[in-house]
């Protein structure tokens, strides 16, 4: 896991957002050529949302690649090109959540902030609420908390991560017993995959709505368009499509 050997908060940031639902094995093969290509906050926050899409192509979840470029610029912008250093400041940028923040202020900083993710619920869960069901995340908080050793936030964490990550081999996976847990839907035929089709195909050229059609043949499509098109994915310009 490249992104244990560096303290630097923006590879942590990128490293956090792209792990965002998604195996490890994965971000693996994206991680070194998104930094070769977008090195620092400056360089994400200037460059064409068309080149930061398609070098994120293939990783999944596209959104997260604009929020990404999103909190670059507000670093750039608001934050003189350097990473705040709370989680109050942290969470107001694009696509940065409380756990998100909490765990890029341990890695980067080895601040001892407390925050829960899948594989640190589950832990919690597996020790200490064997026999509960709907556990809530407010009830492991503490327990995080009081187990978190001085001094040590980045290498415990790392450890709660390998740990969690290896207790769905030995038994049902606890996470089923929080309140928080939901089975994520399948890819095949969800209007994701659709978003993620169309941004792929715009990506190689711009497109026609009558050409989209073609491609595309399904009733949501113009729906889709115009989700993306607020969402600040893709332009339309007369009848044109294009990133």
């Amino acid at each position: 896991m490249p992104w244990r050997h560096t303290t630097d908060p923006y590879c942590i940031v990128v490293s956090e957002i792209m792990l965002q639902q998604t195996q490890v094995e994965r971000v693996g093969k994206y991680y070194a050529e998104f930094l070769r290509q977008f090195p620092s906050w400056q360089i994400l926050a200037k460059a064409p949302v068309k080149k930061v899409l398609s070098v994120w192509q293939g990783l999944g979840y596209n959104r997260r690649a604009l929020f990404l470029q999103r909190a670059a610029q507000e670093v750039v912008k608001n934050h003189n090109g350097k990473l705040p250093k709370t989680i109050d400041e942290m969470v107001k940028l694009p696509g940065i959540g409380t756990n998100t923040a909490g765990a890029v202020l341990a890695y980067s900083y080895n601040l001892p902030v407390v925050y829960i993710e899948t594989n640190i619920r589950r832990i919690f869960i597996h020790h200490f609420f064997k026999q509960k069901t709907a556990v809530n995340d407010r009830d492991i908080m503490p327990l995080v908390e009081q187990t978190l050793p001085k001094n040590k936030s980045r290498e415990w964490y790392w450890a709660l991560m390998d740990y969690g990550s290896t207790i769905p081999k030995t038994v049902a996976n606890p996470n089923r017993n929080s309140k928080h847990y939901t089975k994520q839907s399948a890819f095949e035929g969800s209007r994701r995959q659709l978003r993620a089709r169309i941004v792929k195909l715009l990506l190689e050229k711009p497109l026609t709505l009558q050409q989209l059609s073609k491609e595309i043949q399904k009733p949501e499509l113009e729906n889709i368009l115009q989700d993306l098109t607020t969402e600040g994915f893709i332009k339309k310009q007369k009848n044109i499509f294009t990133i």
